[in-house]
């Protein structure tokens, strides 16, 4: 895909999203995708939701910088937090349903942890975003046949705000991108500060 950008050294992303997948392409760059097959421990006591989203990030990039030194390895871990809880995805279309009526008549946030990393050159920068999302009230009628298609089941904290979801949310704070699964311009600026990236010139 056409983009302001080209990768100079190798890139590869450590997760099998489409949304975090089509956020770099769409910037012009080529890349691998490896995802980490690693667990994702429960967030330890009194961890911080915030520090908890890096360090699944930073997991996740080491996972598969193992197999990939020399390359340069973009992980990134989504949580939805509510108050201090952290909402992952849901089991099944209830669980779905109770995660929706938390959210809704209230600001939540969305935190990603990204990494950058690429061991021959002993990089590791990894930092968290943080988006203010509002949800207004929803009828339930309408979070029901929301939840019918689907789409929910694979996003933390229930819905998708680039999908079908998008009608749930009504004012956002922050990086877009963000809530979509990457920070894009916050991952541009480390990428291109390490001269993984750089601008491509007709």
């Amino acid at each position: 895909m056409q983009g302001p950008f080209r990768a100079v050294l190798p890139l590869v992303l450590a997760s099998a999203s489409p949304r975090r997948q089509a956020l770099l392409a769409g910037q012009g760059l080529h890349f691998s995708v490896r995802p980490s097959a690693g667990p994702e421990p429960a967030p330890l006591p009194d961890e911080e939701p915030a520090t908890y989203a890096a360090r699944m990030a930073s997991l996740k990039g080491q996972d598969v910088a193992q197999t990939h030194p020399g390359a340069v390895i973009i992980s990134a871990d989504t949580i939805v937090v509510v108050g201090n809880a952290i909402l992952g995805k849901p089991k099944n279309p209830d669980q779905a349903l109770d995660m929706l009526r938390a959210l809704a008549d209230q600001w939540h946030e969305v935190m990603t942890g990204f990494c950058v990393l690429h061991q021959k050159h002993r990089v590791h920068v990894c930092r968290t975003v943080t988006t203010r999302v509002h949800m207004p009230l929803t009828p339930e009628t309408l979070l029901r046949a929301y939840i019918a298609t689907g789409e929910p089941m694979d996003k933390a904290g229930a819905y998708g705000i680039q999908g079908c979801g998008a009608f749930l949310v009504d004012e956002v704070q922050g990086s877009y991108t963000n809530v979509v699964g990457l920070p894009l311009r916050s991952v541009m600026d480390v990428l291109l500060d390490i001269q993984a990236i750089a601008p491509f010139l007709c």
